[in-house]
C-alpha cells in the first residue's frame, strides 16, 4: 500500500488549484488521481461543437496564473483545456498526477486517522487527508425514456460527443435546450438536414457579446498585468450586479428580463415560436444563459421546436404524448448532469462505515461547502451550496482551496489525528443556509438542476461571491473537533 500525506481525487479545475496551493505551502507529499489520460476535468470530457464557458475567460481562470493571450472574450473548449494543461506544466503538477486511475471507494480508519483510497485497478493508497475535486458537473444524466434501447439510429450524450458520426444530411433529435444544448444546437442545425429540439421549459437568454481580443490588447495585458486584473474586476462586478436578480431584487430582475425579452424579439419574428421560447417563471430561477447564435438557429427553417412532453423513444424516432412520432437518424441527449448526487461516482465511507450517500439521504450538506460531520480529514471542492448563478466558479474554488489548505496545515503541523466539523456547528450552518435560500429566486416554482427531488436547493450559494470571499477568509478552529495524534 502506498502512503501519502494528501490524496486529491480529480485533475480538473479544482484539483489542479489545490495541487498548486499545496506546493506553495511546502506540502509536496501529495498525489492527484485522475481517471482520464489528461487534465482539465469537464473540459477534457465535453468536446461538443461550440463547447465553451459562459464566464469570460479573463475571469474563468486562476488569479495566480493570468493568461494575457486569450484569443476571445469567451474562449472555446480547446483553448480552455490548453490553459489547464499549461498551468499543470508551469507549476510542476504533472509529476504529482497519476493518470488513468479511477477511484472506486474511500474508507476512513478511525483508529489510524487516515483514509484508504481504492482504485478500480485494485491499487490502495493511504493518506492523512483526502480532498475531493469531483465537483458537481461530473456524471452525465440521461433520462430513462421508455423504448430508448430500441432506437435504431445512433444516440449519445452531449458530454460524451461521438465525433465519428457525420450529421450532414441527417435528421437529428435533440432532447434538452439548456446550457450545453444552447451551444451545440446552432452547429448541429448548420450540418443536419432536419433538427427536432425537444424543450421541457424555455430559458432566459441574453447576448454573449463575444469578440476576439486584438493583438494590442494582448500585448498590453502581458506588459501590464494590472490592466488584466482590472478587466477581471470589471467582470466580477458585473456578476455581482447580476446577483441582484437572484436575490429577488425587483429592479435587477426587471432589467435583466427586459434585456432578455428584447433579445428574443430581435431574432424571433414568428409569434408562435416566440411564445414557445418565452419563459413562464421568474428570471434567475433557472440558469440565465448567454449566446450570440441560439435564437438565430431556432429561427432556421430546418429546425423544429417541440414543446409537447416526450412519451417514449421508438426505433424510428421520438414519440410525444399526443402520439406523434418524428423520425430521427441521430438522437442527442443534451440533458445535463447528475448535479445533486455530489461526489459521485466515488463511494465514501466515514466514521463507523457510514456512507456519504446515507449521510446525505435527505440532501447534500457541508460546512462552508468544504467538509461534513462523520467524515474526518475529508475536504471537498465545488461541494454543496457553492455553485453560482452569477459569477465564476473558479473564484469560489480559490476561496475553498485557501480555506482547506489552512486546515490541512493545522492538521499536519500540529500532528493531529483528525479534524472534523462539529455536528451542532454543521446543523446550525445548514439551517442558516436554507434560511438564506428562501430569500433567493431559486426557491420559486421552476424545475432546475439546483434542486434535489424534494425541492431542496443543494447546489447553490445563496449570497454574493463577495460575501463568500469574506466567509472563507480564515477557518475557526473552534468549529472543529480536533483529536491529537
Amino acid at each position: 500500500m502506498t502512503t501519502r500525506q494528501v490524496v486529491i481525487i480529480g485533475a480538473g479545475m479544482s484539483g489542479l488549484c489545490m495541487g498548486v496551493q499545496l506546493k506553495q505551502q511546502g506540502i509536496n507529499d501529495f498525489v492527484i488521481l485522475e481517471r482520464s489520460g489528461d487534465v482539465a476535468g469537464t473540459w477534457h470530457y465535453n468536446t461538443y461543437p461550440g463547447c465553451g464557458c459562459d464566464v469570460p475567460s479573463v475571469f474563468y481562470s486562476y488569479s495566480f496564473y493570468l493568461n494575457p493571450n486569450w484569443s476571445r472574450v469567451y474562449s472555446l473548449h480547446d483553448e480552455i483545456k490548453q490553459y489547464f494543461r499549461d498551468c499543470a506544466a508551469h507549476f510542476g503538477l504533472n509529476d504529482h498526477i497519476q493518470f488513468n486511475t479511477e477511484v472506486e471507494r474511500a474508507d476512513y480508519d478511525d483508529e489510524r486517522g487516515s483514509w484508504t483510497v481504492t482504485t478500480k485497478g485494485g491499487e490502495t493508497i493511504e493518506s492523512r487527508v483526502l480532498v475531493s475535486g469531483l465537483g458537481q458537473l461530473n456524471v452525465p444524466f440521461t433520462p430513462e425514456f421508455k423504448g430508448a434501447d430500441t432506437f435504431a439510429g445512433d444516440s449519445f450524450h452531449s458530454a460524451r460527443w461521438n465525433h465519428d458520426i457525420d450529421l450532414a444530411g441527417k435528421k437529428v433529435a435533440i432532447i434538452g435546450n439548456a446550457a450545453s444544448a444552447l451551444q451545440f444546437i446552432p452547429h448541429v442545425a448548420e450540418a443536419a438536414e432536419q433538427v427536432h429540439v425537444y424543450q421541457r421549459s424555455a430559458n432566459y437568454v441574453v447576448p454573449r457579446n463575444d469578440r476576439a481580443y486584438t493583438e494590442s490588447e494582448k500585448q498590453r495585458f502581458a506588459r501590464f498585468p494590472w490592466l488584466q486584473r482590472l478587466h477581471r474586476l470589471g467582470v466580477f462586478l458585473r456578476g455581482e450586479i447580476m446577483y441582484g436578480a437572484i436575490a429577488n431584487k425587483k429592479f435587477f430582475q426587471w432589467l435583466l428580463a427586459k434585456d432578455a425579452k428584447k433579445y428574443l424579439e430581435e431574432h424571433i419574428s414568428d409569434p408562435k415560436l416566440r411564445q414557445k421560447l418565452t419563459p413562464d417563471y421568474a428570471i434567475g430561477c433557472k440558469r440565465i444563459l448567454v449566446s450570440d447564435n441560439y435564437y438565430q438557429a431556432m429561427a432556421r427553417p430546418n429546425l423544429n421546436l417541440v414543446t409537447k412532453p416526450i412519451q417514449s423513444i421508438t426505433p424510428a424516432g421520438v414519440q410525444t404524448e399526443d402520439g406523434e412520432v418524428l423520425d430521427a437518424d441521430v438522437l442527442i441527449y443534451g440533458t445535463g448532469f447528475q448535479t445533486t448526487d455530489l461526489m459521485a461516482p466515488v463511494d465514501f465511507y466515514g466514521r463507523d462505515g457510514l456512507s456519504l450517500k446515507q449521510a446525505w439521504a435527505e440532501g447534500a450538506e457541508a460546512y462552508r461547502g468544504v467538509c461534513t460531520s462523520e467524515f474526518p480529514n475529508l475536504f471537498m471542492l465545488y461541494g454543496p451550496n457553492t455553485n453560482l448563478g452569477s459569477n465564476s466558479i473558479i473564484f469560489m474554488v480559490e476561496q475553498q482551496v485557501n480555506y482547506i489548505v489552512k486546515c490541512i496545515t493545522k492538521l499536519l503541523t500540529h500532528q493531529l489525528k483528525s479534524m472534523e466539523v462539529n455536528k451542532q456547528v454543521l446543523r446550525a450552518y445548514n439551517e442558516k443556509m436554507q434560511g438564506d435560500m428562501t430569500k433567493t429566486v431559486w426557491v420559486a416554482s421552476c424545475q432546475s438542476w439546483y434542486k434535489n427531488a424534494a425541492g431542496k436547493v443543494v447546489n447553490n450559494w445563496p449570497n454574493s461571491a463577495t460575501n463568500y470571499y469574506f466567509h472563507m477568509r480564515e477557518p475557526e478552529m473552534s468549529d472543529f473537533d480536533l483529536v491529537d495524534g
